[in-house]
């Protein structure tokens, strides 16, 4: 079951998914708490959070129009290849698209997400780079207009 969920419910799993185990308190975006972001969660048939993303409205400089970004998806490892980050995506995508009526959603993916943000219709918009501590990165987005 999708949900909209609070920021702090994503924190644990931003923790120990994205941030090394860092302390949760420590992982939070600023952008987490403007009024114009949201946060969703996948729980699985025990109520337990497994999936989480969270989206800010935030225009890519590259890019014209109206523009949200993706921050922080992240699916605990026991959950992985369960489509459960696909059907939480999907969510996200169709809610920028049909209540916000946004023009695109843009991240920066990590190395190891290319072929799923590909999967689900994501193009490239830069070369790789090297992101903060955490690996190789590019630029993606995927356009509603």
């Amino acid at each position: 079951m999708i949900r909209f969920i609070k920021v702090e419910d994503a924190l644990p799993i931003r923790s120990a998914v994205l941030q090394k185990g860092k302390d949760p308190k420590l992982c939070l975006n600023p952008e987490d708490l403007k009024p114009d972001s949201f946060h969703l969660g996948f729980y699985d048939e025990d109520n337990k959070l497994q999936c989480i993303l969270t989206v800010h409205r935030t225009n890519h400089p590259k890019l014209p129009h109206q523009g949200y970004r993706l921050r922080g998806m992240a699916t605990l490892p026991e959950a992985r290849r369960k489509g459960y980050a696909k059907e939480l995506l999907s969510a996200s995508i169709e809610h920028i698209k049909t209540q916000l009526k946004g023009d695109y959603l843009w991240c920066i993916a990590r190395e190891i997400a290319y072929p799923f943000y590909e999967s689900m219709g994501f193009e490239y918009m830069s070369d790789e780079f090297q992101y903060k501590d955490a690996g190789n990165h590019k630029e993606m987005f995927i356009p509603f207009y």
